[in-house]
């Protein structure tokens, strides 16, 4: 999130001195290839993989603390509303799994603290006084979560039902406040403000301006969409499963419902937000949005570049449609577009920077048109006949619909923080000069390796068993003041499914 993943240098000029010139496939072939260069100093490459790891595994678990537990008291809700048993048994189960990811998001999140310190020396010795004060609040919203979290797990067996679900609001609150942090540290890396600098060191911090920077509050915004998004469409592939068996009980229907509906209404929710951030960074990041469009050189009618890399500065292999990218970022074929010529020589991304942002790009809308059209899909069946669609051509890729969501998810950091490149705070502060220049940094990175594979395990191995018990019906309810005792039988259903 934080750093990008790699940033290769640019080659020597006379690298192909002595030979003939490679040949255009070869040419291609190298700027891919450059995505696992070597990097200078050495230990910027192991910093970088490391990470970008540890970030990929701990972005997963974020959108299930922002939304999946809002998920959870949308059911709560509806059992104390209606007294519907079903939406009881679903709530109480949604919160262990929530608990389980709590815990492995506590300890990767422990990690990336210290790699923070360990691994960019630079940037927290220059900058820790502004950038360290949104992970402060963050800290603070991360223990109001865990204690609140215990109260809502262990509440199931005594609290009266609407201060029990309560404490489940206080829990999804705490975890966007956290997210709202994190994301305010991100955006001061693009658009620093807030502080004063003299001789190269921070000497006045405003903190609500570091905290509320100018990238603050759309990227806020389109993080959260997407939490909602990826949990909703994850969590409803399970189920989308479950209905594809023949398990067309209403609570398999329920625990559908529920969060593709949430999903399904955050997606046309992102694509208009997400349109309003790309001429934001249009505005206001013009290196990172040619990089995004694949712009060489500055000019107006620039076509829409789909797919392709960047070669020796100029593009291959791309559709372009013609004066698109200009109608976007200002609404007429005449605006004008600062290319990559504009950016200074020692600042420049070079060729394999700008193909992999501007890759994750395309792969990132596509993934989401996808998306939308499959919450439209949604819409309409439902509209037609009001009750959890059967038809299977629609579960099967709702099934899957959580894969695709969460690869958009990580293509598009890839685009926020590749696309920053070379820059870790943009304007002030180099990734090569942020990075750690002593010791060896690939035994740190075996270490993480195996702590991250051990929690992934062992969290995987607990929801697996969790899942085993509860496919044995009456034997995991918890007995609530206001709940079942014990647990639902499966209701009959007719021949279409309905309860």
């Amino acid at each position: 999130m934080f750093i990008a993943t790699w940033s290769p240098q640019p080659k020597a000029r006379d690298e192909f001195a002595g030979r003939p010139p490679p040949s255009e496939p070869e040419r291609e072939f190298m700027v891919l290839s450059a995505l696992v260069g070597a990097a200078d100093p050495p230990q910027l490459l192991p910093a970088r993989e490391q990470m970008a790891f540890t970030l990929g595994f701990h972005i997963v678990l974020v959108p299930f603390g922002v939304a999946f537990t809002f998920m959870m008291l949308l059911c709560h809700y509806r059992a104390l509303r209606r007294a519907d048993q079903h939406a009881l048994l679903l709530a109480q189960r949604w919160s262990k799994v929530a608990a389980v990811l709590f815990a492995v998001g506590a300890v990767s999140g422990t990690v990336l603290t210290f790699e923070l310190g360990l691994l960019w020396p630079g940037l927290m010795g220059r900058y820790g006084p502004a950038f360290g004060f949104p992970f402060a609040i963050e800290g603070l919203f991360f223990f109001l979560e865990a204690i609140f979290m215990a109260i809502y797990i262990y509440g199931w067996k005594g609290l009266a039902p609407w201060p029990h679900f309560c404490t489940g609001v206080v829990v999804t609150l705490a975890s966007v406040g956290g997210t709202a942090s994190v994301i305010a540290a991100n955006g001061w890396m693009n658009q620093p403000a807030g502080i004063t600098v003299n001789n190269g060191r921070v000497v006045g911090v405003a903190p609500s301006k570091v905290f509320f920077n100018g990238a603050f509050w759309w990227e806020m915004v389109h993080m959260l969409l997407a939490s909602y998004i990826v949990a909703g469409f994850m969590v409803a592939g399970v189920y989308a499963w479950g209905l594809l068996r023949g398990r067309r009980d209403q609570y398999h229907r329920l625990g559908f419902q529920v969060p593709f509906t949430v999903a399904a209404i955050a997606m046309p929710l992102q694509f208009l937000v997400g349109d309003t951030i790309a001429r934001q960074v249009f505005d206001r990041e013009p290196a990172k949005f040619a990089a995004i469009e694949m712009v060489p050189k500055t000019g107006n009618h620039i076509p829409e570049t789909l797919g392709g890399i960047l070669v020796d500065g100029k593009v291959r292999n791309g559709i372009g449609l013609p004066d698109v990218a200009s109608i976007l970022a200002g609404f007429r074929p005449s605006t004008t577009i600062k290319g990559l010529d504009a950016i200074p020589v020692a600042v420049r991304p070079d060729d394999a920077v700008v193909s992999v942002v501007h890759l994750g790009f395309d792969v990132m809308v596509a993934t989401a048109t996808l998306l939308l059209l499959l919450s439209l899909w949604y819409g309409w069946l439902w509209w037609r006949r009001r009750e959890v669609p059967t038809n299977r051509w629609f579960l099967r890729i709702a099934s899957i619909a959580g894969a695709v969501a969460l690869l958009s998810l990580w293509s598009g950091w890839v685009v926020t923080e590749v696309g920053r490149q070379p820059w870790t705070v943009v304007g002030l502060l180099l990734t090569k000069d942020a990075v750690a220049t002593r010791g060896n940094l690939w035994p740190l990175f075996a270490t993480v390796l195996a702590i991250y594979f051990c929690v992934g395990a062992g969290a995987w191995f607990v929801l697996r068993t969790m899942r085993r018990r509860w496919s044995v019906e009456g034997t995991d309810a918890v007995a609530v003041p206001y709940g079942p005792r014990p647990a639902l039988p499966a209701p009959a259903t007719d021949e279409r499914g309905r309860s």
